[in-house]
């Protein structure tokens, strides 16, 4: 089905007839379909709910550059909208980033939380990282300013264009410009002041192989949230929930007994 949510069209999909509500909430870059694994192993015992995110899969884009917690607010809205509240929530990375702000801004929609390869804590960088950082900077200031220059406008937007190519991560490079503005406004947040606002109990699962969000992040996480444990994968990267989906399966109908 499609909803009017917030000026998105928002694609969701409802599967299974009895049991707890659960909402599912994808990764960047990714879709519902990550969880079809999990919603086949789940739908004869709970009512599942799960939506593309605005400018994924078959979800139309926001109408101007959203942060974290538009995308929570909007989350929120769908689940009035569809009349689920309280649900459980299962979250995957950038849907984990949502599902904290629901769990600190919108207690009273979400019971327990289930969160693989949680995103949100903002790491330090390191010395490379940082002198990359300054190197783009310096070339996009010069890149901006001749586009100031008569005529040279096309050769600014190009030469900007080769600089995200070239610095930029993978994920931020495939967007349009619009999304671009977006994705830095999320990935440029740090919610741990949030991690001790969270009211739901919550289940981290991380990948001691991961590098997207490293282990120490669900360690960090489990210490300041105040009601939350975790669960480690090992040899598991970011993916963990896929790689192992049946165990994690299995841990969620453990917790959500």
């Amino acid at each position: 089905m499609t909803l009017d949510i917030d000026g998105v069209q928002l694609h969701v999909e409802q599967y299974g007839k009895t049991g707890p509500q659960v909402l599912l909430l994808h990764g960047w870059g990714c879709t519902l379909e990550h969880f079809r694994p999990i919603m086949d192993d789940l739908v004869n015992e709970y009512r599942l709910t799960a939506l593309d995110f605005p400018a994924h899969g078959q979800s139309s884009p926001p109408s101007s550059p959203w942060d974290v917690h538009d995308f929570a607010r909007m989350t929120a809205h769908a689940i009035e909208a569809l009349h689920i509240a309280p649900t459980h929530v299962v979250a995957h990375s950038f849907g984990a980033r949502v599902a904290l702000c629901l769990g600190a801004e919108h207690p009273a929609l979400v019971k327990r939380m289930v969160l693989t390869g949680a995103a949100g804590i903002r790491p330090v960088q390191s010395a490379d990282q940082a002198r990359r950082s300054a190197a783009y900077q310096r070339a996009k200031k010069t890149a901006r300013l001749l586009g100031r220059l008569p005529g040279l406008r096309g050769a600014s937007d190009a030469l900007q264009e080769r600089l995200i190519q070239k610095y930029g991560s993978a994920d931020y490079a495939a967007l349009d410009p619009q999304m671009r503005a977006t994705f830095s406004k999320i990935v440029s947040e740090d919610l741990s002041p949030l991690l001790g606002r969270v009211q739901p109990e919550t289940l981290l699962v991380f990948g001691s192989n991961d590098t997207e969000t490293p282990l120490w992040m669900g360690q960090r996480m489990a210490e300041e949230i105040p009601d939350a444990g975790l669960a480690v994968f090992e040899g598991r990267g970011h993916f963990a929930y896929l790689e192992e989906w049946p165990r994690f399966c299995a841990i969620i109908r453990e917790f959500l007994k």
